[in-house]
């Protein structure tokens, strides 16, 4: 991963992490596919405080680390290491996005009641924003949710569905759809709704291919749920430009973790190929395992940059940041796919057991092409923008390099064409 020029406090955090992850949380993970006992997870969090690793993103004053988040993608990978590492360190999903969120954008009282405690990791939360059919999903223009303002506060209703972390999260913040009203614009607000207030329900639980993640990915409904003036997370109507803080380095700490998870699975390969013999050769000295390799290398290295260059860009242009995060999730949640699968193709039949962590690596990660906004999505943002941005070139004067109604000049034409 790129350590280059890392402050040497980082470095130091990143080795800690590295030795953390690999010397007291991977004996302890469960067999693959299953999920980590809360007790364990409870076990692993407190030696990660005694070690100095725990919650590396958050603020100091909350019992982070405090690392600027330019620097978070090497402490992510290799928390990425081990599929529990994230949560050992609290810095997993979604709770590490909506840490950062709070951090940023909450009021005095609103970090103390929820950020302490989700930093510490006495309280757990979800963030409620996709929506049964034809609610919210990839599109968040099509929020249906509905908060309507009375005396006090406001009175939620509405369906989430996808709310990961519900079934153990203490809080939600929930997108909904509010009016204009005391001179704040129609548009969508973010509220703080504590999951035990009076109608709130967990609904239908949906089994999903991955098990990361845990409190589940259930329906969460919302039934004349009335939340105080002091619930409002920002201002009101202004959720969407709010969801931006969130959702640019949300979708790229996914990124940071699984490039780590496709690092191990490169080793396990590497362990692999390294002393197997087919054929008369060592696998590393076949040619097709070779380029296999090679592809992998090539995807993982790829992918640290664009990340790297993100995170950078998140902390001096949150808007240029944002854009190019969705570069770096749709590239590396499909390029850490490929180096899943390779490797599980060069352990051959014992990938597909659960002799080896592949086949359920696989399983948690393909679902993060559809997380965070499918990455079709993100492609049609990407080419939109594109194509903007080279018309507004056009405006300012630039030529227009496709144009073929000019005759070629003789200028660059090779001296042979001339002669």
């Amino acid at each position: 991963m790129s350590t280059v020029s890392l402050p040497p406090e980082i470095e130091d955090l990143r080795l800690r992490t590295r030795e953390f992850i690999r010397g007291t949380v991977m004996p302890a993970e469960p067999r693959p596919g299953a999920v980590v006992p809360e007790a364990l997870l409870e076990e692993l969090r407190a030696a990660a405080k005694a070690a100095g690793v725990f919650a590396p993103h958050a603020p100091r004053e909350y019992g982070g680390q405090g690392v600027p988040l330019a620097y978070w993608s090497p402490i992510f990978q290799e928390a990425g290491y081990s599929l529990i590492g994230p949560s050992a360190l609290n810095c997993m999903a979604p709770d590490e996005g909506n840490m950062h969120m709070l951090h940023l954008i909450g009021s005095e009282e609103q970090k103390r009641r929820y950020l302490a405690p989700l930093v510490s990791g006495k309280a757990r939360s979800c963030f409620g924003m996709t929506e049964p059919h034809p609610g919210a999903g990839s599109d968040p223009a099509a929020l249906r949710s509905s908060a309507a303002k009375v005396d006090g506060g406001w009175l939620i209703n509405g369906e989430k569905r996808f709310t990961s972390g519900a079934n153990n999260a203490t809080f939600c913040i929930a997108m909904v759809r509010t009016d204009a009203v005391d001179g704040a614009p129609a548009g969508a607000t973010m509220l703080l709704v504590d999951m035990d207030t009076t109608g709130v329900r967990i609904g239908e639980q949906l089994h999903t291919m991955d098990r990361a993640i845990g409190g589940g990915h259930p329906h969460v409904h919302f039934e004349d749920v009335f939340v105080p003036d002091a619930a409002v997370l920002g201002a009101p109507g202004e959720g969407f430009r709010y969801a931006q803080v969130r959702l640019g380095p949300a979708r790229l700490t996914h990124c940071m973790r699984w490039l780590g998870l496709a690092r191990r699975s490169l080793d396990i390969a590497l362990d692999r190929t390294n002393r197997r013999e087919i054929f008369g050769s060592v696998m590393n000295e076949l040619g097709l395992a070779q380029e296999m390799i090679a592809q992998s290398v090539i995807d993982i290295e790829t992918s640290d940059a664009i990340i790297t260059k993100t995170a950078a860009l998140l902390e001096t242009d949150a808007k240029a940041g944002s854009a190019l995060s969705s570069v770096a999730k749709a590239h590396t949640s499909e390029a850490v796919y490929r180096v899943i699968d390779r490797s599980l193709q060069l352990c051959g039949g014992d990938g597909v057991t659960d002799r080896l962590p592949l086949a359920s690596y696989l399983n948690e990660v393909r679902a993060f092409r559809i997380y965070d906004g499918s990455n079709e999505t993100h492609k049609w943002a990407i080419a939109r923008r594109a194509s903007a941005g080279r018309r507004r070139e056009a405006e300012r004067g630039a030529p227009d390099l496709a144009d073929v109604s000019r005759p070629a000049s003789d200028a660059g034409t090779p001296a042979e064409a001339k002669a």
